[in-house]
């Protein structure tokens, strides 16, 4: 399963936690990525997996994600400008 995590207050909130997560999913065969509208120049320098950066695009335009991890699920959806 892919599990999509999003980064900016989501992890940030709690990097502890979703480290152990990450980990506990992994362990048990899951795939986690970051996946933030951040641009590849916004770089995020701390993450514990692979980070998808989507530009401001719709995050599910990007990732095919089985579960959505977001404090703002609207953006999986939805482009910003």
């Amino acid at each position: 399963m892919l599990i999509a995590l999003d980064y900016d207050k989501t992890y940030t909130v709690d990097p502890v936690l979703w480290d152990d997560f990450v980990q506990i999913a992994q362990n048990r065969g899951h795939v986690v990525k970051i996946v933030t509208m951040r641009r590849p120049d916004e770089a995020i320098i701390d993450a514990p997996v692979e980070v998808v950066y989507t530009s401001r695009k719709a995050k599910a335009a990007v990732v095919n994600a089985d579960i959505w991890i977001d404090d703002s699920p609207h953006w999986v959806y939805q482009d910003s400008l």
